[in-house]
């Protein structure tokens, strides 16, 4: 009798499973992406838990067994292939160790461009069990004595090109007790040793597993400090686990051995340094590295190199769409695009244009404990909010107050969730499965992204810092960061939504619209950074009439600033920290400047007079 009811039981739980299935939108596509993840998940997880564990860096040597002579990474001229790698990395691992006296845990900054000598040095460093600190090449100064300090480093791997830079704290250093070594021929410094002499008469054999025993899943791979467009930067752990995590990431969107990857995006950022080059390493696949990105070179590079797969963010597609149109622009053999940051006008224009690309989007921060994946293709979207990972991964969008900058709560002290539709802040449980590993040498900026008693007492989530929206049918939107929406008029104004609208006006190419103070006026009114197009020129009448016609009132800029290059970070994010500062006063501004005259319909040059008149409150706006 047992058996019958168990298969009775079996029935209807089936039979139930398909009537939801039904009924329920997107179920099947939820449930295939919840197996893909689950299987990842299991198959790092499991990797990790071996003994000894398995590490990126050995399946990397596995790889290099199974295919030795396959390119691992091409960059201009130079075709490295995965023994050629192995081998240079176990000479980099030697040289190291034996010069610097490395043993397992110390910490090893780099502060290099997009060149090979990234790969093979993380690779080295990964064979004495080493962290490796990726430094940004743009940091100057206390900055970059404050990165290397976060994460104790104690040693620095340069490059020739940042000479200026390593010489500005050189002495600072070297009263710290931090040894600096150029990953050069020959060293462009008095005092500072050129390594690569060194590394090429070192052993080509690989050093004794032994120096990196006691690596598990919790050990320190990584130090990538986030970006950020104010402040010092801060040191995001990387644990093994977590790596692993990231270089699988590939492999989930349908990364194969055989394609050919093609990223110019900085290593020194967990998109180029773990998604794309890690995603190689991961599936046994091809990088073609650049130095920098260059939109004219862009699609002649994928023609080149037979590229099948590229790497973005989503400013770098908006360059390619603003190319000039080209005969050959769908001759190419590119069948997928990885990355991040795709407003939806440049999603479907770039489809448009270059073909039929299938588009991985997705979303999560280098220091985060979970994310979001675009597995449905829905143009726009950063993913969905999938019943079955969030089992896992729980999140939730929660309302925040942008003018007191903090989230909103009820008469218990507990968040409150959005509906749909409604824009709130990001927040992600911080469980076993879901960790938060924080910053390096900084207790007090890890515990400041930890949101306690949000849903319960005595929870803590994650504070992504990010403004998302989820719609009706559950796909999730990116909306803004925390500080870049403003209010203006009683209403939340998001930059990156004015942004999006203004890029469609005939002589602009590049726009960042940002907040700023005005005395007697409550929040910020908003102002918009430009770069016109080549050859264009602004006019103020167009631009008024078209914000009119695009934008509800209290989202259209108040001021216009015309410049000629709008200052990004590496990963080519908007500052707009010291355009906020800076304002619209025409005495510190030395860019041209336009102000919003409703009377004359047009924005018009911002004189001095008016700029007086709106300070002593004398002009309403």
């Amino acid at each position: 009798m047992a058996l019958p009811v168990a298969l009775l039981a079996a029935l209807a739980l089936l039979l139930l499973l398909v009537v939801t299935a039904w009924s329920v939108p997107f179920f099947w596509q939820d449930l295939m992406f919840f197996t893909t993840m689950t299987r990842s998940s299991l198959r790092c997880r499991r990797r990790l838990a071996a003994r000894p564990p398995v590490t990126l860096l050995d399946v990397f040597r596995r790889h290099v067994r199974l295919r030795p002579q396959q390119p691992l990474l091409i960059f201009q001229e130079q075709i490295y292939t995965f023994e050629d790698i192995e081998r240079r990395s176990n000479r980099a691992a030697w040289a190291l160790r034996r010069r610097l006296g490395l043993r397992r845990g110390r910490t090893v900054a780099v502060f290099l461009p997009n060149v090979p000598e990234y790969l093979w040095t993380w690779l080295a460093l990964a064979k004495l069990g080493c962290p490796m600190a990726c430094l940004n090449c743009n940091v100057r100064g206390h900055a970059l004595r404050h990165a290397l300090e976060a994460a104790e480093a104690t040693a620095v791997l340069a490059s020739p090109e940042l000479r200026e830079a390593v010489e500005e704290v050189l002495p600072h250093l070297r009263r710290d007790g931090v040894e600096v070594f150029y990953l050069s021929a020959a060293s462009p410094t008095a005092g500072v040793e050129a390594l690569l002499p060194t590394i090429e008469v070192a052993p080509a054999e690989p050093p004794p597993a032994e120096l990196r025993a006691g690596v598990t899943g919790d050990s320190r791979a990584l130090y990538i400090y986030t970006s950020g467009t104010t402040g010092l930067p801060k040191a995001a752990v990387i644990t093994e686990l977590k790596l692993m995590m990231v270089a699988s990431l590939g492999r989930v969107c349908g990364l194969r051995p055989d394609d050919v990857v093609y990223t110019a995006l900085p290593l020194y950022h967990s998109a180029g340094l773990l998604v794309g080059l890690g995603g190689c390493l991961d599936v046994g696949a091809t990088c073609v590295l650049r130095s920098k990105f260059s939109a004219s070179q862009f699609w002649p590079d994928c023609r080149r190199y037979n590229v099948s797969v590229i790497q973005y963010v989503g400013e770098l597609m908006r360059y390619l769409c603003n190319t000039p149109q080209r005969a050959d622009d769908r001759d190419h053999g590119v069948r997928m695009a990885l990355g991040n940051g795709l407003r939806a006008e440049v999603w479907k224009e770039f489809l448009r244009r270059f073909g039929p690309v299938t588009i991985w989007e997705f979303y999560g921060a280098t220091e985060g404990n979970a994310g979001f994946i675009n597995y449905t293709g829905k143009v726009g979207a950063v993913g969905r909010a999938n019943r079955f990972i969030k089992l896992f991964a729980p999140f939730e969008l929660i309302r925040y107050d942008v003018e007191e900058e903090r989230p909103v709560r009820d008469e218990r002290g507990l968040c409150i969730p959005t509906k749909p539709g409604e824009t709130g802040l990001l927040v992600i449980k911080i469980t076993k499965n879901t960790p938060f590993h924080g910053y390096a040498g900084d207790s007090q900026k890890t515990e400041k992204k930890i949101l306690r008693d949000v849903l319960a007492k005595g929870d803590a989530f994650f504070n992504s810092g990010d403004l998302l929206m989820m719609d009706s049918e559950k796909f999730i939107y990116f909306q803004d960061r925390v500080g870049d929406t403003f209010r203006w008029k009683g209403e939340n104004v998001a930059t990156t939504e004015v942004e999006a609208t203004l890029g469609l006006v005939s002589f602009i190419q590049e726009v960042n619209v940002y907040g700023v103070a005005v005395p007697g006026c409550e929040g910020r009114c908003g102002m918009a950074a430009v770069r016109l197009k080549d050859g264009a020129t602004f006019d103020g009448d167009e631009l008024y009439a078209f914000t009119e016609d695009t934008l509800p009132p209290y989202a259209a800029p108040r001021f216009v600033r015309i410049q000629a290059a709008l200052e990004t970070t590496g990963t080519f994010k908007q500052c707009k920290t010291n355009l906020v500062k800076e304002g619209f006063d025409p005495g510190l501004v030395r860019d041209r400047l336009f102000f919003r005259d409703a009377a004359r319909r047009s924005y018009v040059p911002l004189s001095a007079a008016t700029f007086a008149a709106i300070r002593d409150m004398r002009l309403a706006l």
